[in-house]
């Protein structure tokens, strides 16, 4: 395989990081195909904190999206992964891995206390994210939300995302404030 190139995303990437994430997506039967939505939305929302293009030969293939959440207990510099997506043609050669490692770098950096995320639980767990029955979100098994504390600390309540996770369709492009369309 050829070397993996990790960047931070650029406004050319928006389109290329548009379609990985449909790709990679449209085989999840759990998948809502809303993903795609989520990163515009964030984006809008300026609520990107790390946003990472992996590239091959040059082409992108593969981006994760880290942003802020929100934790019921009041700690602060808690931030939410996802959605990660690579391209079905370079999955299981070690991008994905490449992206969350890198991400998590980028978040230590930035003085972040802790990530969480939905996903599986046979594929996070490698990254040290565990199932805690300390910390929920709302509606979701606590079987696939996982937690990785930075401090050792890990907090109590409930996490919320923020709201551009409940994008369901693209932007308005007269929005102002970052929140989905219809």
């Amino acid at each position: 395989m050829n070397p993996i190139t990790l960047r931070d995303e650029t406004p050319a990437d928006v389109g290329a990081i548009h379609d990985i994430t449909v790709a990679a997506f449209a085989p999840l039967e759990l998948s809502g195909h809303t993903e795609q939505f989520v990163v515009q939305a964030l984006r809008a929302a300026h609520a990107l904190t790390v946003s990472l293009v992996a590239e091959v030969d040059g082409q992108p293939v593969g981006h994760i999206a880290f942003s802020p959440v929100t934790l019921s207990d009041g700690t602060p510099d808690w931030y939410g992964l996802g959605p990660v997506s690579v391209l079905p043609a370079h999955q299981r050669q070690g991008i994905g891995k490449a992206l969350i490692h890198e991400g998590l770098a980028r978040l230590k950096a930035l003085h972040a206390r802790g990530c969480c995320l939905v996903g599986h639980p046979a594929y996070y767990r490698r990254f040290g994210f565990e199932n805690t029955p300390d910390l929920s979100l709302d509606g979701v098994p606590p079987d696939v939300f996982f937690a990785l504390s930075f401090d050792g600390r890990m907090p109590c309540g409930t996490v919320s995302f923020h709201p551009a996770f409940m994008a369901t369709g693209p932007a308005s492009e007269s929005s102002q404030d970052g929140r989905a369309g219809s």
